[in-house]
């Protein structure tokens, strides 16, 4: 009798003892799920408008601009406009001092005086020559000394002519006039300051610009110049108009490069691309900090899908081991041959069971032992990794040429899970967004080895 209470003593120890293991099995259960899973969301691959844009930073400026110099080395006298003045083609600007000037103006007149007096004086000499020639008294040496003499008078004229005229211009010069209709955006020099004239170092005076035609100078990269082509529209922010879009036309490109911190891991390498603005709003100024979104391609009605959900994996990432980081190669040896691997663009897409992948229309064979392991639980999802190929991307989204269909839902989020932990047949569970976004909410379960 002792005996028979004895075993159904060990009885109940051993059932009792089995009950609570299995309860801390379940609750060591819960707890892993719910420190190990990972939020992560999905959307529907869908149709829209993707557009290129390339992006750069430039100034603003006018597209006639005329810089105003003196001719010839004077003192300015007056200046008869202000910055911001409205001018007319053929306007009053400047007047330098003409004393200099007007002397050089009167020697010249006095030389062409002279010339013309010893222009007579040898024409009379000649026909004196001539006519004692004709009557034998004069020889052939002295009939062709006066004609040189002649000639050598009338060219000193011509050239004591020249000389005045450009004199003349000079003393014309000295009152400085508008050349184009425009406004005056800057003066550079006050009246008693000299105005150093000349062909190659003359000081720019003033600057006249027609405002009404404004372009915006932008230094684009040399990665995005060669989609950028003349005639594409922008769309122009100027920091001065805040919440408001301009829109302009490329209608130059240059042909040079111009690089910054040649030689350095810091160079850079720019192409000017100029772009005139279709509507120049009121109160512009040159010199203005713009950006501007030049338009390279647009694509209607395309199959899209936002930038972040996009990755790379090495090719047949599917058949690779996975390390603690859960991407492909967790060891030195795997990541040696992930090195070797050509990468592909991938996205993953969410799925009721594990399965194979599908490459370029062709559904890859699925691992019996694999599908037999990963039983699926109430709820239960996985993803499959989708090789894709991507067109032209606008801000969000890229252009999806091939890979995907409608309404297909793929991962979007988080960047972790995109990134590094999911990868082909891992299981995910999804439930309700709470926060009521519209986009599925997932946890990743981490699979145990």
């Amino acid at each position: 009798m002792a005996k028979k209470k004895l075993t159904k003593k060990k009885k109940w120890i051993i059932f009792g003892g089995g009950g609570t293991l299995l309860v801390l099995l379940i609750v060591a259960n819960i707890l892993r799920d719910n420190t190990s899973a990972i939020k992560v969301e999905t959307e529907d691959v869908t149709r829209q408008s993707v557009i290129h844009k390339v992006n750069a930073s430039g100034r603003i400026q006018p597209k006639v601009e005329v810089k105003i110099s003196a001719t010839s080395s004077a003192w300015i006298d007056s200046i008869t406009v202000n910055e911001g003045d409205d001018v007319k083609k053929g306007q009053h600007l400047i007047s330098l001092d003409r004393k200099q000037l007007l002397a050089n103006y009167n020697a010249s007149t006095s030389s062409v005086r002279s010339a013309e007096a010893r222009l007579r004086q040898e024409r009379a000499n000649r026909k004196r020559i001539e006519t004692m020639y004709d009557q034998n008294m004069a020889s052939d040496q002295e009939l062709e000394a006066a004609l040189a003499s002649y000639e050598i008078a009338n060219s000193q004229l011509e050239q004591a002519k020249a000389n005045l005229e450009s004199r003349k211009d000079d003393l014309d010069k000295a009152r400085i006039v508008a050349p184009q209709a425009g406004t005056v955006t800057s003066i550079n020099k006050e009246v008693g300051d000299l105005a150093v004239g000349g062909m190659f170092q003359a000081d720019v005076l003033m600057t006249v610009s027609d405002l009404s035609k404004m372009e915006v100078i932008v230094d684009v990269n040399e990665n995005d110049v060669i989609s950028v082509a003349l005639g594409d529209t922008t769309e122009i922010e100027i920091d001065a108009f805040q919440d408001t879009v301009f829109y302009g036309i490329v209608t130059e490109i240059a042909h040079k490069a111009q690089s910054t911190a040649m030689g350095s891991q810091e160079q850079v390498t720019n192409f000017e691309v100029k772009i005139t603005m279709i509507n120049v709003p009121a109160g512009i100024r040159p010199g203005m900090s713009a950006t501007a979104n030049i338009i390279t391609d647009k694509k209607e009605n395309v199959l899209a899908i936002p930038i972040q959900s996009l990755t790379v994996r090495p090719e047949g990432s599917e058949k690779m081991s996975f390390g603690k980081s859960g991407r492909p190669g967790g060891d030195r040896e795997g990541e040696a041959k992930l090195k070797a691997k050509k990468m592909e663009e991938l996205v993953f897409v969410l799925a009721d069971q594990p399965g194979g992948v599908l490459r370029n229309g062709i559904m890859s064979e699925t691992d019996d032992k694999i599908q037999k392991k990963k039983k699926a639980k109430k709820g239960s999802k996985y993803v499959h990794i989708r090789p894709v190929e991507v067109g032209i991307s606008s801000e969000t989204h890229y252009e999806v040429l091939s890979g995907l269909e409608k309404g297909e839902k793929i991962v979007t989020g988080s960047y972790r899970a995109i990134s590094k932990d999911l990868a082909h047949n891992k299981e995910v569970t999804t439930r309700d967004d709470k926060s009521g976004s519209g986009k599925n909410s997932m946890e990743i379960t981490t699979e145990s080895k």
